[in-house]
């Protein structure tokens, strides 16, 4: 029996290395060939890259470890990299919207799809005047419900003014509502805002005073924060708007920072060098000015703004203000809750098939509560001079959801339209323009460009084929062109569509 009980082993021992001999395991089976980790780090290989500040473009590859762009030139992927090869393709720093509205935008879509599909990676909200309160509520709110974007804010001068004058907010402040106005700011200042923002042409801006605005802006200046405004008066009386907001900037010892650079009335066309000429000389006597411009013809905002003079029930004074815009068929209704029946409609064509004129429309319309519009009532020219000012940046002053074509398309129109197509700008300054000047303009000293250890906030595109695709009529199509959009080093968008990803901070100002 031993002997046999021998024999029964060796048998089975032989039996074991015959079959490891002849059937060895398969290739998943092996330790070495079991799942690895998830890639801690991508290596885009190929691409020309565009850096933002400026310097002429070069070819390299460019590795992502974390949120930081760990390394810049030539080199070969670790087995560990997710590797995206991005030959034809352009590396550029991901762009900045310093002009954007999507406050309530975020809420409903925190994916952010109109703006990552156009390379944007960070918005700033809060803008003409309007901002969400209390700052550190959304900021919180942003962070616990993060978006695709990321997300700074800036503290609205309406906002603050409102909260203080209530419902009897048109008309001008008195010292002590001025002191609990500058309370206020202080308050947004100290829990995260980069600034403060006015939109001085609205109702509740409109009735400030200059005196009021520059209390409020050394508030802001004791923060080393920027004064963004969206001026007085963008039509007839623009040069004198603008020379407000420079008196500000002068007063209150301040950064000043022009909203939407246009000139928005016949009276004004062509004066585009006047205004620059008036910037350059502010800027050489040492006052720090900037500016954006979104890249259309046509601006959107409330009906009321076509009379400056608020008289809205005196014919007069609307012919004027329509006259002043080029007429009524220049002018759009986009939302109407009182009047639905009157969206995608001129003023023109909703007068004609109501036998009426369009002052009496635009009476009616303002009766019942108002509308947004857009109005086709600016010249190509004018902005083709401001975009070639070093100092003037690429804004979109759209959003998620906007019933304008600026709100998916600017960012890729002014790549398509400016650069590739009329060569008014050469694609290294449109690239600063969108990256490295706004995040200076914020203080944002690890965005705007391509460098090691700066975030990974980039985005790859074809620079044949980009191409804004959005219309006056149907204003949310997205671009094409824009291949992958990484924000804080993750895929948030891939050649047609969002990944899903919501990688986006809140960005704090850095004092």
């Amino acid at each position: 029996m031993r002997w046999n009980d021998d024999r029964r082993r060796w048998v089975i021992v032989v039996l074991l290395l015959g079959s490891a001999l002849w059937f060895p395991p398969h290739p998943l089976t092996r330790p070495q060939s079991l799942p690895s980790p998830e890639p801690t780090s991508w290596v885009i290989v190929g691409a020309t890259i565009v850096d933002g500040s400026s310097r002429p473009r070069f070819r390299a590859d460019v590795r992502i470890v974390g949120d930081r762009i760990a390394r810049i030139g030539r080199f070969a992927p670790s087995p560990d990299d997710r590797v995206l090869r991005a030959t034809g393709l352009v590396l550029a720093p991901g762009f900045i919207d310093l002009h954007n509205h999507s406050d309530r935008g975020l809420e409903v879509e925190p994916t952010a799809t109109s703006q990552i599909a156009q390379g944007i990676t960070t918005i700033v909200l809060g803008l003409d005047g309007s901002s969400p309160w209390p700052i550190a509520q959304y900021l919180h709110k942003r962070q616990e419900q993060p978006a695709a974007v990321n997300v700074a804010l800036l503290v609205g001068h309406a906002t603050v003014r409102q909260l203080i004058l209530g419902r009897d907010a048109n008309r001008a402040a008195s010292e002590a509502e001025i002191v609990e106005m500058a309370r206020l700011v202080e308050q947004g200042l100290q829990e995260g805002a980069f600034g403060l923002s006015t939109g001085l042409e609205y109702d509740i801006g409109y009735a400030s005073t200059t005196e009021e605005i520059i209390a409020l802006a050394r508030v802001v200046a004791r923060h080393r924060g920027l004064y963004v405004s969206h001026i007085r008066d963008e039509g007839d009386r623009m040069l004198e708007a603008l020379e407000e907001a420079l008196r500000i900037g002068r007063e209150a010892n301040i950064p000043v920072h022009i909203s939407h650079i246009k000139l928005a009335t016949a009276s004004v066309w062509g004066k585009a060098r006047e205004v620059v000429a008036r910037i350059e000389r502010a800027r050489r006597e040492g006052l720090d000015v900037t500016a954006d411009a979104y890249p259309y013809e046509a601006w959107a905002s409330t009906i009321t703004v076509l009379v400056p003079s608020r008289r809205h029930e005196d014919p007069a004074a609307v012919a004027k203000g329509l006259e002043d815009v080029g007429g009524a068929d220049r002018v759009l209704i986009t939302s109407c809750p009182a009047h639905p029946e009157y969206e995608g409609k001129t003023l023109q064509e909703i007068a004609r098939e109501r036998g009426t004129t369009p002052v009496q429309v635009y009476m009616e319309i303002v009766r019942g509560g108002g509308a947004s519009v857009v109005c086709h009532s600016m010249q190509e020219s004018d902005l083709r001079v401001f975009y070639r000012q070093p100092w003037v940046m690429v804004a979109s002053d759209g959003g998620i959801g906007m019933r304008h074509p600026r709100g998916a398309g600017a960012f890729p129109r002014v790549l398509a339209r400016y650069v590739r197509e009329q060569r008014v700008l050469t694609l290294e300054d449109a690239i600063r323009k969108m990256t490295s000047l706004p995040a200076a303009r914020l203080g944002l000293r690890d965005r705007g460009l391509i460098r090691e250890g700066f975030v990974a906030d980039l985005v790859l595109f074809d620079p044949r084929r980009i191409q804004d695709r959005s219309t006056f009529r149907e204003p949310n199509l997205l671009p094409t062109g824009v291949e992958y959009v990484f924000v804080n080093g993750r895929l948030v968008w891939e050649r047609d569509h969002p990944t899903g990803e919501r990688p986006g901070r809140t960005l704090m100002p850095s004092r």
